[in-house]
């Protein structure tokens, strides 16, 4: 595709040259080459802005984990409610063990 779009410079630069005065020449320049390749590289880049955007919107809600398709703010604000509600509370009165007892740790319970 650049190899096209650099010959099709070439050429409008060379009838470009070729006009009578500056001012017909910028006009060939910009409606032969520059509008016509602006809207032709808009067009044909549509595929690559969806997937990038597709792929950001995949990142950030990875990042926080919400579900795809879902708003990536709504994600991270289910999740921040989520998680906290989700990780048990130790017993008031004292740490637990990593045996699950509640004593003070270290000791053999004697």
């Amino acid at each position: 595709m650049w190899i096209v779009a650099v010959a099709w410079i070439y050429v409008v630069a060379l009838m470009a040259a070729t006009e009578p005065s500056i001012v017909h020449g910028l006009m060939t320049f910009l409606f032969y080459c520059a509008l016509p390749l602006s809207i032709v590289f808009y067009l044909t880049g549509s595929k690559r802005r969806r997937a990038r955007r597709a792929a950001q919107a995949r990142n950030a809600a990875v990042g926080t984990g919400a579900a795809p398709g879902t708003d990536p703010e709504a994600g991270a604000a289910a999740v921040a409610v989520a998680v906290p509600a989700a990780v048990p509370v130790p017993a008031k009165g004292g740490h637990r063990g990593p045996d699950g007892s509640a004593g003070s740790g270290g000791g053999t319970g004697g």
